[in-house]
């Protein structure tokens, strides 16, 4: 069965020596370096909070975590929102486009903001040195979820 992993590498090619005149087979020769910088990328994975070794080291293996947590944890929130719509607006001319505009405006917008905040949390982690546990990811993602929904049912936003 083949890999659901997928897998980047990076490759250095490197002309002449510098200051080594471009003659000769030493001018010549050509050095590649080539890393493998594998990263966890299965849906199955993160869902699962399996991670083969123990941390998550690349920011995109950090952002890829955390942004599918939020973007499911949204989807759940927007799903449950939308069939409550949907059963409280079944007698409306208009119910149905009015809770598919609806539904799909608040995905988007908690999506969009989803890829940025899981951007600053995976950028502050790798600048601090540190790995992400997947538990953390799941912490991490839920949360914005949920301060989501805290913030759109408070009334902070109208005081600004």
């Amino acid at each position: 069965m083949p890999s659901s992993k997928a897998k980047y590498s990076f490759s250095i090619k490197r002309g002449a020596n510098p200051g080594g005149g471009g003659g000769g087979s030493a001018g010549g020769r050509n050095m590649t370096t080539t890393r493998d910088y594998s990263v966890n990328l299965s849906v199955q994975q993160v869902l699962s909070l399996w991670v083969q070794g123990t941390t998550l080291q690349h920011f995109t293996e950090m952002w890829y975590w955390v942004f599918l947590w939020c973007l499911f944890s949204s989807l759940f929130v927007h799903g449950a929102v939308g069939l409550l719509m949907l059963v409280m607006l079944q007698r409306h001319k208009r119910g149905r486009l009015i809770t598919l505009v609806l539904v799909s405006v608040g995905f988007l917008a908690s999506l969009s903001g989803g890829v940025i905040t899981s951007a600053a949390v995976a950028g502050v982690y790798r600048v601090a040195g540190k790995d992400m546990a997947p538990l953390e990811a799941l912490v991490f993602g839920v949360g914005q979820t949920t301060l989501s929904v805290i913030i759109s049912f408070s009334r902070i936003l109208a005081t600004l």
